[in-house]
C-alpha cells in the first residue's frame, strides 16, 4: 500500500533541518534549504516548538485541479507528481494548497511538492517524521 509523510513527534524536533537538506539534495540536486519540499519552522519565535509543513497527500488535490497545463498528476495513495516539462510557472498550485505546502523554485519557475519518498523521515535523527499507509479521505 502507498505511504504518505506525516509529522509525528515534532516536540522532539531541534531544528537541525536534516530533513530539508536531504530533500533538497536528493530531489532537487541542490544543497539550498529553499529547494526542499518540506518546511520546518518555529511556531512562536526562538522559544516556540518546531512545526513541519508538508503535503497532506490529498486524494483530490486542489493544486492539481487548478493547474491549467496538467503539470501535476495524481500520485497513487494521495498527493501529486510534478511534470516540470508541462509547467508554465503560473503558481496557481501554490495558491490552491490548503496548508501552503507547495513551494516554488524561482530558478526553474516550477513548484516543489513532496513526492512522499520518505527520505526526510529516514534521515531525521529524532524520528519526528514518519511514513504511514495512505488512507482514503486525506484533506477531508
Amino acid at each position: 500500500m502507498p505511504k504518505i509523510l506525516k509529522p509525528k513527534e515534532m516536540r522532539k524536533c531541534l531544528g537541525c533541518f536534516a530533513c530539508m537538506n536531504v530533500c533538497s539534495v536528493i530531489n532537487q540536486n541542490n544543497h539550498s534549504l529553499i529547494k526542499s519540499a518540506i518546511r520546518v519552522r518555529t511556531s512562536g519565535g526562538m522559544s516556540g516548538n518546531f512545526i513541519a509543513i508538508v503535503c497532506l497527500g490529498c486524494e483530490e488535490p486542489a493544486c492539481m485541479e487548478i493547474c491549467p497545463t496538467n503539470a501535476l498528476e495524481k500520485r497513487k495513495g494521495g498527493g501529486v507528481i510534478v511534470k516540470k516539462e508541462k509547467c508554465i510557472g503560473c503558481r496557481k498550485c501554490e495558491e490552491a494548497c490548503i496548508v501552503s505546502a507547495v513551494n516554488f523554485d524561482e530558478e526553474t519557475k516550477t513548484p516543489i511538492i513532496c513526492s512522499h519518498c520518505g527520505l526526510c523521515a529516514r534521515y531525521c535523527p529524532h524520528e519526528c517524521l514518519i511514513m504511514i499507509e495512505s488512507k482514503e479521505g486525506n484533506c477531508a
